[in-house]
């Protein structure tokens, strides 16, 4: 614990003139007040000092906050000129101006651009082709004006292209408004219509189906029907379940529109001839516990991405007539070391993103002679998906392509021929070349015989016999897929001689659906030991040392880093621990928080005996103890929805009133941005350049090219 507090708070003012009246003694840092707060729950006790931190109305919590800003920027304050210099180097390798690759819809081509010392892009068009003159349909920058976030959600075009629908928020908390524009004119309609989620034109182009989240829990839990112009939105349909949200979309070929009710277990899909958007939406197949479906429009059936006897899914067709399962016709057969993630359509083509072996594929079905092939790939560990492709009539496909050591990448692809064409390469200005680098994929043994696998990526020459720093990064939660992508910042790590990795633990979805589900609700401490056996691992392996190891994780995986904090602290030089979800049993306890609800099904329901127990076997800030820490910085936002501010500023609080060492512990919160953090691309690198300054101190490498 600590040996001499201050039970005050101090100014961000105040605090900074100390530190530089004293520079070589800084201050000690905020001692956050202890108001006790008892919850009694299965014959247990929770304490909760800290609990008047989520108060944000309370002046204490913002000065607090500051006062905590204050004290990282005056401990960070020796390592300025490295962050400065980081920022150069970052803003160094992007082209600042930039144009993505255009797409067409229609007649026009669509795409977004970029311009030297603007924040934002600006969302524009051509007609015809790329010569004609450009219409803006946005400008980020001049919406962004007089506030200091913004984010812009749905983004829909009308068929006749004279509407824009599009949405956008100016706090970070992702509450969206949706605003309409006459593209024909530039003058915006009437509408604005507040915590709008996803949105879709029907066939008509001038009735919009959108969905609203409750202005509480932030659920989707409503679709309505507007058309431009009116005053009035119709209620289509109200999701009552409180663990399932909803979504709107449409196929590809423009028949049908879909509203799709999401459980982390379970979905269910209506359906609606987009042509008649007065009409009522029918259910495709009645939702079951346990079933995940996914379902899209070709020619006339309905094809069924379904987990129905098939862990990681398989493809029927069924007649929109009648799609239960009855008539359901065998497809695509489940094949139980492939994942099915997804279907796109086209004329006459079928595009299958598959996963397998941690790896992903896509997989291209001639619907007319029923053959297939999958789109080669150049390297062994990479990362791909499909690009933007709005036009069904199309005999080419554009999709990404990109690994550790190659730039995010734009291919053009002939789905017959199979030719591609590279249309873009992401730009990495200053010389880059990817033959002086080095990646690759390892495989860990976990402590009940899984084997996780690892992406590394270095700089040639770096010595692998334990004296290279890594930062190490996971996520592990809600089946999602991480992957070894390109990152032009990285690169101010790797040329100072540190490895880069990335290890696919369970509770992500890299190699399945078993692999997601043996990392969930309770067998969620695999989640953790996989990491802490691929750390362990690294260091064996010679890649790193445990006195050169930092780690990081956001949201979810921002839990991983408070729990293997706890669990490991021997392990770890340093954590980097990002809008982290640390107060596990507090958050899931109060139902009317965002996500609670909807999340009972993914972490478990606290008010529940048999699940409170395991949760608080790895609830980080519930299992903090008197005991030496790696070196910390918790990052957070204050307009966070998803995991509140206060999640890491009662973790710093009771860490600093726990441990035993004397190693930094920095708590930074984004005044102004929500869970991604800044929102203005020079922004977002000044955030990256500070988080790097921070792990290149704690790597030994804060004087490297500095």
């Amino acid at each position: 614990m600590r040996t001499q507090r201050t039970r005050l708070f101090l100014s961000a003012a105040a605090l900074t003139l100390m530190t530089v009246v004293n520079a070589q003694q800084p201050a000690p840092p905020p001692d956050a007040k202890k108001v006790p707060r008892e919850t009694k729950i299965h014959g247990y006790t929770l304490k909760d000092d800290y609990f008047w931190l989520r108060d944000k109305a309370n002046a204490d919590v913002t000065t607090y906050l500051e006062a905590e800003n204050a004290y990282t920027d005056a401990v960070m304050q020796p390592r300025k000129a490295l962050e400065d210099s980081l920022y150069k180097e970052m803003l160094g390798r992007i082209k600042q101006t930039d144009l993505s690759v255009p797409a067409r819809n229609g007649a026009y081509w669509y795409y977004s651009r970029t311009e030297e010392g603007k924040q934002y892009p600006y969302m524009c068009r051509r007609k015809g082709t790329m010569e004609g003159p450009e219409e803006i349909l946005l400008d980020l920058n001049q919406l962004a004006e007089g506030h200091k976030f913004l984010s812009l959600g749905g983004y829909a075009v009308s068929d006749d292209a004279n509407w824009l629908a599009f949405s956008t928020d100016t706090t970070g908390y992702r509450q969206y408004t949706l605003r309409v524009k006459d593209l024909r004119t530039g003058a915006l309609s009437s509408e604005s219509i507040e915590r709008v989620g996803s949105i879709v034109w029907a066939n008509d182009n001038k009735t919009l189906f959108f969905t609203t989240e409750d202005a509480v829990t932030k659920r989707s839990d409503k679709v309505w029907r507007h058309v431009v112009g009116s005053d009035t939105n119709d209620l289509a349909l109200e999701e009552k379940s409180e663990v399932f949200d909803v979504g709107v979309g449409r196929s590809l070929d423009r028949k049908v529109i879909f509203v799709g009710a999401y459980a982390k277990t379970s979905r269910e899909f209506r359906y609606l001839p987009a042509d008649n958007p007065t009409g009522t939406f029918k259910v495709v197949v009645p939702r079951e516990d346990g079933h995940e479906y996914d379902v899209d429009h070709y020619e006339g059936q309905f094809y069924i991405t379904t987990n129905k006897g098939a862990k990681n899914f398989k493809v029927v067709t069924a007649p929109m007539s009648d799609p239960s399962e009855k008539n359901w016709t065998p497809f695509i057969p489940h094949t139980p070391t492939i994942k099915v993630e997804g279907l796109s359509f086209f004329k006459n083509h079928l595009v299958v993103s598959e996963r397998e072996g941690g790896l992903h594929y896509l997989r291209v079905i001639d619907m007319r002679a029923k053959k297939s092939h999958r789109i080669a790939t150049d390297e062994s560990d990479y990362a791909m998906g499909l690009g933007a492709n709005p036009e069904f009539d199309t005999a080419s496909i554009r999709y990404s392509y990109q690994s550790m050591v190659t730039p995010s990448s734009v291919y053009e692809y002939d789905l017959t021929t199979k030719e591609r064409k590279l249309l873009k390469r992401q730009d990495v200005l200053g010389g880059y070349d990817p033959a002086y680098y080095e990646a690759k994929r390892v495989w860990a043994p976990a402590r009940d015989g899984k084997q996780v696998p690892i992406s590394v990526v270095y700089k040639k020459g770096t010595k692998l016999d334990g004296t290279a720093p890594m930062l190490l990064y996971a996520y592990g939660s809600y089946g999602a897929s991480m992957a070894p992508t390109f990152s032009s910042a990285r690169l101010s790590l790797l040329d100072r001689g540190a490895v880069y990795a990335i290890t696919y633990i369970r509770g992500g979805g890299e190699l399945g659906e078993e692999w997601r589900e043996q990392g969930r609700m309770m067998q969620k401490l695999n989640t953790f030991n996989d990491f802490i056996d691929s750390a362990d691992y690294l260091v064996k392996s010679k890649y790193t040392a445990v006195d050169r190891l930092v780690i990081q994780g956001g949201s979810a995986g921002g839990l991983l880093m408070g729990a293997v904090s706890n669990m490991r602290p021997d392990l770890f030089k340093a954590v980097v621990a990002q809008v982290p979800f640390v107060d596990v049993i507090n958050t899931m306890l109060d139902a009317t928080l965002p996500l609670t609800t909807s999340e009972y099904i993914e972490w478990g329901n606290p008010n529940e005996r048999e699940a409170f127990g395991y949760m608080m076997r790895y609830s980080p800030y519930d299992n903090i103890k008197a005991q030496k820490y790696p070196a910390m910085l918790v990052q957070t936002s204050l307009n966070d929805s998803q995991v509140p501010y206060w999640e890491g500023a009662k973790f710093v609080a009771k860490l600093r009133d726990m441990k035993t060492d004397t190693n930094p512990l920095l708590l930074k919160t984004n005044m102004g941005a929500g869970h991604g953090g800044a929102s203005g691309r020079y922004d977002a690198l000044r955030e990256t350049a500070f988080t790097y300054a921070f792990i290149l101190w704690q790597m030994g490498l804060a004087g490297t090219g500095s």
